[in-house]
């Protein structure tokens, strides 16, 4: 196998990569850092040139907007306080990848994505940009672990914001994006897919993410 692999750690996000770009292979690993850590070893034995992390995140600063594209110049887990837990990891062709969403209509935006233990709201996002992050997810950090020498990148789009607060809608289980925000997300994260998956067929997605040209597309 010579393909791209896109890791969607909710069912939901996978599915809706599967349905925009059937022609991506797509991998769900579950919610948090506890699944992410959890699905490395299953990551490393497959056989993808790439790996690409593609789902929802949270904006931390006040001017975020709903619905941006995050696209991670670097990943990192923080604590509480927003301060790192373990090393950077760069996304090297972070920049590539911005420009070729971009040009595809996308509202892209390139920065630090923090991985967190818990979900953020409130003023937890102030402490959180001490890392220097502009999004924060609960997964990338963890399966960059696996990508151990493959090109490695994160998209994220941002389903709440300082502006777009989750709420608490169901007596238990984490907060959630009003049913409005999650379904704009959602149609914006189906155009990610989709754009993706026209820079697949088009030969093109390879090369936008830093691989070696001697590996042929696996199409």
């Amino acid at each position: 196998m010579t393909d791209v692999l896109v890791v969607s750690p909710l069912g939901v996000e996978a599915l809706a990569v599967r349905s925009a770009a059937p022609g991506l292979r797509v991998r769900s690993t579950g919610m948090g850092p506890r699944k992410a850590i959890g699905a490395v070893p299953a990551l490393l034995e497959d056989p993808a040139v790439a790996l690409v992390v593609v789902g929802f995140g949270g904006g931390l600063p006040s001017d975020s907007r709903l619905c941006d594209v995050v696209v991670a110049s670097e990943v990192v887990a923080i604590d509480g306080e927003g301060m790192p837990v373990g090393e950077r990891i760069a996304c090297s062709m972070a920049g590539e990848l911005q420009r070729a969403l971009s040009g595809h209509g996308l509202p892209t935006c390139r920065g630090t994505v923090a991985s967190v233990q818990e979900i953020i709201t409130g003023n937890a996002r102030a402490r959180m940009q001490a890392s220097g992050a502009i999004a924060v997810d609960m997964e990338s950090a963890w399966v960059a672990e696996a990508a151990r020498g493959r090109p490695f990148a994160v998209v994220r789009v941002l389903s709440d914001t300082p502006g777009h607060e989750l709420r608490q809608r169901l007596p238990v289980g984490p907060p959630l994006p009003t049913l409005a925000n999650a379904m704009r997300a959602m149609s914006t994260l189906r155009r990610v897919a989709a754009a993706l998956g026209q820079l697949r067929r088009q030969g093109d997605l390879h090369t936008v993410l830093g691989v070696s040209s001697g590996v042929e597309s696996g199409m």
